[in-house]
């Protein structure tokens, strides 16, 4: 059979029923096509994914081992999301993977989590006083993009004036068009200019965190790492935010308790990362030596890409997560939202990026009660992104209110 290419209309308007066609025709690993006719697996299988991913000797995370290297033009837009043997936590294995895991989490676990509550509060306050008073927003724009870098740039030790160019520059990379390349350009020189402020100046922030940790790094790695965890927080985390708020206002379960349960907004946010994952497909793997997985023969060098929302919809697994009498998961965190094994997304990074979510969406709710969608759901429309499956726009509509001062 074919390969599949994976780009086009259906991964952005109904991946679930595109999912289900390439499961029949090709079962849990799919043969795809990047653009450039580059070729990739796609693992969508949950069992397969747990093989994979828990298996690091056999698919290390590690791009220098890929075949199609001679293949690629030095402007792929993908290669951003690729990477290639670079000295940072993404793109490091073994005992190095882990000697920057733990400069890193131990950086992130000095991070008072009140603190990033209160900034959390604080700027979702001020980005809806710039709106309240209209009675209409588009909250993608307005709210859930801008909430998690304007924290982060906080926590991470950037200068709040940083966060429009951040978020320019991290949306370009995620979708991997024309100007990717550039994008990534941008953002590794903001990074630089932190990394050299914080050796001057360091304050109560991750950057100066990681710089103070005893283990020796260069600022060369300094820089990937900050690029790193800076995308990864940023882009899922606002894509969390936008992809619960349209769940709550388009889903019947969750209508009668917008006005009221906190616990509605934990059960929506945890519903999404089964149903509506941020990262929909993550690169990825790359096989150490010849393989079979699933019947497909997996060559030596070979890219294997994670397929976390296929996954998480796996048939043979989808029937029995479900927790309750209408099918919610609130207590099954058995998704791959987060990847899973050696190289999963740390615990502390977790941790912030569902503070910051939930905190935002209560804030919202709390100040807009009567939030409602003000388009139909079926015009929605979502980011052109395979990787990433975040929406364009979310207009709503709500009784004006009076700002709070929130800054």
């Amino acid at each position: 059979m074919p390969a599949v290419p994976l780009l086009g209309p259906r991964f952005h308007t109904d991946p679930g029923a595109m999912y289900r066609d390439i499961r029949r025709e090709h079962g849990p690993v799919v043969p795809v096509l990047l653009p450039g006719e580059v070729p990739a697996w796609l693992v969508i299988g949950y069992r397969e994914m747990y093989q994979v991913t828990g298996d690091p000797a056999l698919f290390p995370r590690d791009p220098g081992l890929w075949n199609q290297w001679p293949n690629l033009p030095e402007d792929w837009p993908l290669l951003p999301m690729i990477g290639n043997r670079q000295p940072s936590i993404y793109y490091t294995v073994g005992e190095e993977h882990q000697r920057h895991l733990d400069m890193v989490q131990a950086a992130m676990e000095r991070i008072s989590l009140m603190e990033v509550r209160r900034h959390s509060e604080q700027l979702a306050d001020g980005l809806i006083d710039r709106f309240c008073s209209t009675g209409q927003a588009e909250i993608i724009s307005a709210f859930a993009k801008p909430l998690p870098i304007l924290v982060l740039a906080r926590v991470l030790g950037f200068p709040d004036t940083d966060g429009p160019a951040l978020i320019k520059d991290m949306g370009a990379l995620a979708d991997g068009g024309d100007d990717a390349i550039v994008a990534h350009q941008h953002f590794g020189g903001l990074i630089n200019k932190l990394v050299a402020s914080k050796r001057e100046f360091p304050g109560a922030d991750v950057a100066s965190y990681m710089i103070d940790h005893p283990a020796h790094f260069t600022d060369e790695e300094y820089r990937l790492d900050l690029m790193a965890i800076t995308a990864a927080g940023y882009l899922t985390t606002a894509d969390w935010v936008g992809n619960s708020v349209r769940l709550m206002l388009t889903d019947d379960r969750f209508a009668a308790s917008l006005t009221g349960g906190r616990n509605s907004v934990h059960e929506a946010m945890n519903e999404v990362l089964w149903e509506d994952t941020p990262t929909q497909i993550l690169a990825g793997r790359w096989a150490a030596r010849d393989a079979w997985l699933a019947g497909q023969h997996i060559g030596a060098g070979d890219m294997l890409l994670l397929g976390l929302q296929g996954a998480n919809s796996d048939p043979e697994t989808h029937a029995v997560t479900a927790t309750s009498h209408d099918g919610l998961r609130s207590g099954n965190f058995a998704h791959f939202a987060f990847s899973h094994g050696e190289f999963q997304c740390p615990f502390p990074a977790r941790e912030m990026a569902e503070l910051i979510a939930r905190t935002g969406i209560e804030v919202l709710l709390d100040r807009l009660p009567d939030i409602d969608l003000a388009v139909a759901p079926q015009t929605l429309t979502r980011r052109p992104s395979p990787f990433l499956r975040g929406l364009n726009v979310l207009p709503v509509q709500f009784s004006p209110t009076p700002a709070v001062g929130g800054r």
